[in-house]
């Protein structure tokens, strides 16, 4: 470039921070401006009262789709008052990575995980609020900041956190949340997650307002249950679930896992790791994979099944037409590939596969009149052996 050209040095860089920053590009914080973000959104604010829950510091989280377009997400935890509120504050405001849940206590709910500074920059208004020791303390800001001075008010019963929001309209081209789309998220998070109880409350709807409940004690029992029920082919050929949890020192985190064979169709096998799905597999996959069909060969060849000999080049259709949930919770889970969908933790893959192949077995030799039935068919289904 000649001397009397235009230059670029370090003055024409403009350092972006925090809630600026978010609503700059707010694409790289919830993936789009669409409904899609939206929902992410909301499942980033949900997610933090989730995993107040798993870590024992509230039992329920309570959200509401309010009349007037915003959200309102609470939880039951045992607040401290304005003693609480330091931490909330830097997390409203700040990229923070404080005192919290974390590890296999955190529910990864979205994608990104971001944390509530997105929510409170991508709004128009947010509302904090902290009930505990008596009092209530409430805070608010407009887009990420703060608009009044916080206020304490005494003589308050009960505990938790609320945050209201109302999605900036002059950022998302829909503020419309879909309740469909949100409860189903919930159901699967309850599912996940034993204990937990999660409501969805929509005021929008002029014939009413409706509500739905989600908690499942048998927790991915349930979850397996409910997939096999929602299949359209075949019908169960074992007509309990089999389920069991475990914690393993080696791989950090505990495993949960159910699973239920039914006569037909390719096999539906769902991952997930800290409550958030792994759509392109990973490791606990395959351990949940080299663990049944180490256990369904183990039995065949124990039993002298007709089958037994060629097991070994059967391994796909062991696992054909098994609906299974494997869920993991890592201390630190490793997420791998582009989208972020794949776990990665080597470890995970023994571990799991090394529970699956015992516990199945153990099911198995329960089960002397009922097991070599079901493993005949599973491992020669109809054809001549």
């Amino acid at each position: 470039m000649s001397d009397g050209g235009m230059r670029y040095d370090a003055t024409h860089i403009k350092v972006l921070e925090g809630g600026e920053a978010v609503r700059k590009r707010p694409g790289m914080y919830v993936g789009s401006t669409g409904q899609r973000g939206l929902h992410h959104l909301v499942l980033d604010v949900v997610g933090r009262a989730v995993s107040e829950v798993l870590a024992g510091r509230a039992r329920s989280v309570d959200v509401t789709l309010t009349a007037d377009g915003g959200v309102r997400v609470a939880d039951d935890g045992a607040g401290d008052g304005e003693a609480h509120t330091p931490d909330l504050e830097r997390e409203l405001t700040s990229f923070y990575t404080g005192p919290g849940p974390s590890g296999r206590r955190t529910a990864i709910v979205t994608h990104f995980g971001v944390g509530l500074l997105v929510a409170n920059a991508l709004s128009s208004r947010l509302t904090a609020e902290v009930r505990g020791a008596g009092t209530r303390w409430v805070k608010e800001y407009a887009r990420g900041v703060e608009a009044d001075p916080p206020v304490t008010v005494g003589s308050e019963t009960g505990s938790g956190t609320t945050l209201s929001f109302w999605p900036d309209a002059e950022i998302f081209e829909t503020t419309w949340c879909s309740f469909s789309v949100v409860a189903e998220r919930f159901r699967q998070l309850a599912f996940l997650n034993q204990g937990l109880a999660i409501s969805l409350t929509d005021e929008r709807p002029a014939a009413g307002v409706r509500r739905v409940v989600f908690q499942f004690p048998d927790g991915v029992r349930d979850f397996v249950a409910a997939l096999s029920a929602e299949a359209e082919t075949g019908v169960a050929l074992e007509p309990d679930v089999f389920g069991f949890e475990r914690e393993d020192a080696r791989m950090a985190g505990t495993m949960e896992v159910a699973l239920l064979w039914r006569g037909s169709g390719k096999a539906r096998i769902r991952g997930f790791a800290n409550s958030r799905a792994t759509r392109e597999g990973g490791s606990h996959v395959y351990g949940l994979r080299d663990g049944v069909v180490a256990a369904v060969t183990a039995f065949a060849r124990e039993r002298g099944l007709p089958a037994a000999s060629d097991s070994d080049a059967r391994a796909d259709r062991i696992v054909e037409g098994l609906t299974a949930v494997v869920s993991v919770k890592l201390d630190h889970p490793e997420f791998l590939g582009s989208t972020r969908e794949l776990l990665g933790n080597t470890e995970v893959r023994v571990c799991v596969a090394e529970a699956v192949q015992e516990r199945l077995g153990e099911w198995f030799a329960e089960q002397p009149e009922r097991a070599p039935e079901l493993v005949d068919r599973i491992v020669g289904g109809d054809e001549e052996c």
